[in-house]
Parts: structure tokens; sequence; C-alpha cells
């Protein structure tokens, strides 16, 4: 499935800049006497202000944290943790591949040995981060239940309703979302430019496939992309709304996809937790504009992250306590409330603190309700170790369509060849 990038593209060219509290230096050696632990991610989590609050009752120890891109990361760590060498002490990885990490799950510290408890998670989110022999070797950071995001001012010139309730009504499942996409561009607003729908067929896809029991891989690890009849829907039902002319055709996490939420170029777009901060940053000019409505199908989840911390670690102990404490319950939901990032800790669900939080942006949209409701009723689909690959090529297909380059059978044929390419033994 496609997976969470950064949220801004400055947040790639920080590198060794993108440092927090008192790390003086640190793009260098530590400090004698100094525990710097390297802290290597793929998107902003949300944590710098609680680096800062960590190294103060932590004296001794600094903290660096260095951002990525998201293919960029995952590539690295793959290649330091085969090389043996050149990890940070903490690693965060996508849900999107931590099955195929968890065939590693060697190379990783136990969080069992250093107190952690895998029922502080949702039971699903601390299983995608057991390996065979029982090692706990991931603390699930956040998930990606699913809503869908719509601009209010762009419904109303549609002449369709905005509240969000209403909103929701519109569209059950994903056939109703694509008959009022339809209603949407026969009056859609045309400034400078007629506003798309969606923003893009393959973010379509990934919210549809996401609800299905079975994805790409069943439990016995076979890729079942030719099999799996969800698959083949969820493909057929993306490409009738991009056929329709519903898609802005914007390659999502791309400068034209971040200019898009700023230019107003689509009326909605499938929103994960995480993705409220994604607008919000891209767009701040917009504020009061969006709302948030409950996604076709109901539920489901996009993305979600993990933190590990790899056996290369010099500071095992203090890495290990670092990941606890940031995924810890009260820096959880300071998170959610401040970054959107959904905890993976059902115990916060019913927290008045989440579940009472509402975003200004979004029209004081009850975020608290709407992503817990979600989380509460998502059905978990396992994740096979080469779900990372296989989503984006599925959404390459989608966008071949979508810009004309090829039809729906000769995508859907390209995409079964690239799978099985991609997941050969």
């Amino acid at each position: 499935m496609l997976t969470r990038r950064p949220k801004a593209l400055t947040a790639l060219l920080l590198g060794c800049l993108a440092l927090v509290g008192s790390a003086v230096g640190a793009c260098g050696s530590a400090t004698p006497g100094e525990k710097r632990l390297v802290v290597e991610i793929f998107g902003d989590l949300g944590y710098r202000d609680l680096y800062t609050r960590f190294e103060q009752t932590h004296p001794g120890v600094k903290i660096v944290e260095h951002i990525v891109s998201y293919d960029d990361h995952h590539k690295n760590l793959q290649a330091h943790l085969l090389g043996g060498s050149g990890t940070g002490d903490i690693e965060a990885i996508d849900g999107g591949y931590i099955a195929q990490f968890k065939v590693m799950a060697d190379k990783f510290v136990d969080f069992r040995d250093y107190g952690a408890d895998p029922d502080q998670w949702l039971a699903w989110k601390s299983q995608q981060a057991t390996g065979a022999d029982g090692r706990l070797m991931g603390l699930g950071a956040d998930i990606g239940g699913l809503a869908m995001c719509y601009r209010r001012d762009l419904f109303a010139q549609a002449g369709l309703p905005t509240e969000r309730d209403q909103v929701a009504a519109l569209w059950p499942d994903w056939q109703s979302y694509i008959a009022t996409g339809k209603r949407f561009m026969a009056k859609a607003p045309k400034d400078p430019e007629k506003v798309a729908w969606f923003d893009s067929g393959a973010n379509v896809f990934n919210a549809i496939i996401g609800q299905a029991p079975v994805g790409y891989t069943a439990s016995s690890n076979k890729v079942v992309v030719a099999d799996n009849p969800a698959v083949k829907e969820a493909f057929d039902l993306a490409v009738e709304a991009v056929q329709a002319g519903q898609s802005a055709k914007l390659a999502t996490f791309s400068q034209q996809w971040n200019a898009g939420f700023q230019r107003g170029s689509f009326a909605t777009v499938v929103c994960p937790a995480w993705m409220t901060e994604t607008i919000r940053q891209n767009a701040p000019q917009t504020s009061g504009k969006w709302d948030i409505a409950t996604v076709p199908g109901g539920s489901g989840n996009w993305g979600g992250s993990f933190l590990t911390v790899p056996k290369q670690s010099k500071h095992p102990k203090e890495a290990a306590e670092l990941a606890r404490f940031l995924t810890a319950p009260e820096q959880a939901s300071w998170i959610f409330r401040t970054q959107g990032h959904l905890p993976s800790q059902a115990a916060l669900y019913d927290d008045p603190a989440v579940l009472g939080n509402t975003n200004a942006f979004f029209n004081n949209a009850p975020t608290g309700r709407i992503f817990t409701e979600a989380a509460k009723t998502l059905q978990p689909q396992y994740q096979g170790p080469k779900d990372g690959d296989i989503g984006p090529l599925i959404g390459l297909g989608i966008a071949r369509v979508d810009k004309g380059k090829q039809g729906p059978t000769q995508a859907w044929r390209q995409v079964l060849k690239d799978v099985a390419n991609a997941t050969e033994p």
C-alpha cells in the first residue's frame, strides 16, 4: 500500500541540521562522556519537543534526529542491518515495511528485556512487530486510522451539503463516493481551473484495499495480488473514478501535490490521522475551509509506524528507554493533540483528552471522536514482507491510467508483471 512520506520537502533537506535540545555538534562525534542517541526517521513524527524533555531528565544524553526520504530510509536500514554497521540508535519503521524487517528480528533488541509490555499497544500492532521467537522488536508509535478530509467551501459552491454528518451520509460505500464525485464534477468550481474531486487515484485505491480482510499477502506469506479479487476490485473502482475525470492527477507527497492543497485543486482527500497536520502545514491559509467526515466503508488504516532499537546501538539501554518514553501514553496523547498522530494504545481511546480533542483548522472537527471510532472498528490486515514494495507498483499502474499512458486492462497486466518481478524469491 502507499505509505507515509515526510510532511514537508524541507524535512528532507535538514539532515544533520534537524537537531533538538542541546545536541551541539551532533553531525560530528559525541563529546567525552556524552551518550549520543541518533534517531533515524522518515517523516516528522512530532518528537522534537519530547527530545528536550527526555534530555532534561537524563543528564549526559544528547539526541540527534535525522529525517530521510521514506524510500531511502528503509533501503538504508536494510543495507545497514545486512552490512553490520551504520544504523541509528533508534530506527522508525513504517507499517508497510515492518513485516520485511520482522524476518530479521534477531538484529533488534527485545523491548521485553527493557520493561516493555506488549499489551500496552493494540494487540494487532504488537503482533506486527513480534518476531517468530517472540521478540518484541518494535513499539507502536501510531496508526493511520482513516477518515475523509473535504473542503466545505468547494462543496457549497458545487451545491453539496457541507455539515460533516450530512457529508458522511453521501458516501456509505466507495461506489457512493464515486457517484457523489460525479455530482461534484458537474458543478465543480473553476478558480482558475476546474477543481477535481480527489488528489490521486492511487490514494483512493490505497484506502479501499486497506479495508479488505486480505490485501496483497495471505497469512502464509504468499503474495496474492493476482488471486485476491479484493485487489482487482479496488483497482477497478479507483480506475472508474479516474476515467470519470475525478482525479487531480497529483503524485502523492510531490511538490505539485503539496501545492494542490494551497491552490484548492481538489475537494476531498483520503485522510489518515497524520494527514491532518500535513494539510495544515501545506496550506495554513485554508484554515476553517476544511472539515472531516467518516471515510466510505467506515474505517481502515493507512500508515502508522514503529520505533525499533537495532543491536548495533552503542547505548541500547538508553535508546530503549527513549523509545518507551516517546510511545508512552502521556507522550502519545500529547502528540495526537498537537501533531495529529493517532496513538496505537487502545487505553487512550477512552481518555477524555484524546476523545474530546478538536481541530480548529478543520472547522473544529471532533478529531478525537472521529479517529478513535475509526480505530476501534478497524480490522487489521496481514502485512507480508513484500507489501512495502507492492503497493507503490499498483499505485504507478493507476497513475498510468490517470495520465492516459495506458488503458485499464494494459495497466493491470503490467501491475501483475511488475509485482511478480518484485516478489520473485
